[in-house]
């Protein structure tokens, strides 16, 4: 048996039942890293020593009868959060160097839940980005065809996952960069509820809309790792003191009485490449078989979401970012004469263009003559976005639509067209806007063998829900441990 391919409740598994130590686990993961990493290119920081080290303590912990629910689990995380063992660099020369002086909540609670944390995954820099090819370090390869991209910001936590470099992953999603990866990838990824998750600790993109989700093999992984990172934390002011179900006990409930909707808008044939809008109908078709009700719905204001998402985000980011300026922390340019050449000369040489130009669209957003016809009616949009969720929400328990509108593209396809990468979230960022949660779960292949993903999206704090509808779709698609063949 391959024991790196299989999932990481089976690997819980076999920990229980004493037929496998963490120690050895762990060494099996690491031997698997340095078999593909040269081709998948999903690791920033990789900790071999730290990793066998936590894994010692997990054996430990487990002889001693006090093991967390992933004690003993090789995990990996984004490196956008803040780990104390090593750099967080938001895959920017501006934060080359950088070593938080503390963890992220998210990742106190894995240590606390007994994970082995093997290093720090790639991303688009400062999360800016839907391919990963923003990254100033390495761009990382889809493991289900080389040449291709990720997905972003989170692809090289969707890349590791999907190449069995980790048994699961941490990402983060601004407006889509979990589920878009995920779906490219072949893999199972969430943006919980905003709120649900903390943020304290995680390098801020834009406030409002950043969100921290698992990435996994499939739906019950997911479901085990919300229950380990979901809850109030009175380190971040925009958690919420929510209860926390246990996600794992209704996966398996049937979906009899759900009521799904299927938002027009979404389904447009001049904005979806056939395979995936075949893919993904059939996979609805398997959501009615399960025994849901499928209704066609509206969501009026979709065509304005992109125009709303790259003001408010580029906006909150130029305020976010402006803290990265070379004189307390991150890159600083040396030979400047003088204190304004120090930020101009270290903030042009340690950003990359993608950031740049985002500073500059929110910069001149939020300036004195142009707030009101930018931001603030962006604003405004975003709020009858959430209505629009309001309304359907009253009908219905769960949306399903695809989750990218094409496959996985070439490398460099879309490097020098901005506008249309910014297009390619087009359904996602929605999700973002309106706080609401999401998940990518795969249903299928495109006729060239990539994967593709249908998206789910529920009311605020109903996980619970998308999850088991996910579960349901999972075991009927069939896709769910299908492996790309890497070496």
């Amino acid at each position: 048996m391959n024991i790196t391919a299989i999932t990481l409740a089976e690997a819980v598994g076999l920990l229980q039942n004493q037929e496998i130590t963490s120690v050895e686990l762990t060494e099996a993961v690491l031997d698997r890293i340095t078999a593909v990493e040269p081709f998948i290119q999903a690791y920033l920081t990789l900790d071999r020593d730290g990793a066998l080290r936590q894994a010692e303590q997990a054996d430990r912990a487990r002889q001693n009868g006090v093991a967390g629910p992933v004690c003993g689990i090789p995990l990996a995380v984004k490196d956008t959060f803040c780990t104390t063992s090593m750099p967080t660099t938001c895959g920017s020369k501006m934060l080359e160097n950088f070593t938080a002086p503390y963890d992220a909540t998210v990742v106190t609670r894995l240590k606390q839940a007994g994970a082995v944390l093997l290093g720090k995954l790639t991303m688009d820099e400062f999360a800016m980005g839907s391919t990963n090819e923003n990254c100033a370090f390495k761009v990382p390869h889809n493991p289900w065809k080389l040449d291709c991209i990720t997905g972003g910001s989170s692809g090289g936590s969707a890349a590791a996952v999907a190449a069995d470099e980790c048994f699961a992953s941490l990402g983060s999603d601004t407006g889509g960069s979990i589920r878009q990866p995920a779906s490219l990838c072949g893999v199972v990824g969430m943006k919980p509820t905003y709120g649900r998750v903390s943020r304290y600790g995680v390098v801020a993109f834009a406030s409002s809309l950043d969100q921290v989700g698992p990435i996994t093999k499939d739906v019950r992984d997911c479901a085990v790792l919300m229950n380990v990172i979901s809850g109030h934390d009175p380190l971040d002011s925009t958690s919420m003191n929510e209860p926390v179900p246990d996600y794992t006990d209704t996966l398996a409930d049937g979906l009899q009485g759900l009521t799904i909707g299927i938002p027009r808008e979404y389904f447009r044939s001049e904005l979806l490449d056939p395979d995936v809008e075949r893919t993904v109908r059939q996979g609805v078709a398997l959501l009615k078989e399960a025994g849901a009700e499928v209704i066609e719905v509206s969501l009026p204001h979709t065509e304005y979401c992109v125009a709303a998402f790259y003001l408010i985000a580029p906006a909150e980011a130029s305020s976010n970012l402006a803290r990265f300026d070379g004189v307390r922390y991150g890159y600083r340019d040396r030979d400047a004469e003088s204190l304004l050449e120090m930020y101009t000369r270290s903030r042009s040489k340690g950003f990359g263009d993608e950031v740049k130009r985002r500073i500059l669209i929110g910069t001149h957003a939020l300036s004195a003559g142009y707030y009101d016809a930018y931001y603030r009616k962006a604003s405004q949009v975003r709020t009858l976005i959430r209505e629009d969720f309001s309304k359907i929400f009253a009908r219905c328990d769960l949306i399903a639509s695809p989750v990218t509108p094409t496959p996985a593209w070439k490398l460099g396809g879309k490097a020098n067209d901005p506008l249309a990468l910014y297009l390619s979230d087009i359904l996602t960022i929605s999700a973002n806007l309106a706080g609401i949660p999401a998940m990518s779960v795969p249903c299928g292949f495109s006729s060239k063998g990539l994967p593709i993903g249908l998206q789910l999206q529920a009311s605020h704090f109903n996980e619970a829900a998308l999850l088991k509808a996910a579960f349901n779709l999972e075991q009927r698609a069939g896709v769910t441990g299908k492996k790309p063949v890497i070496v």
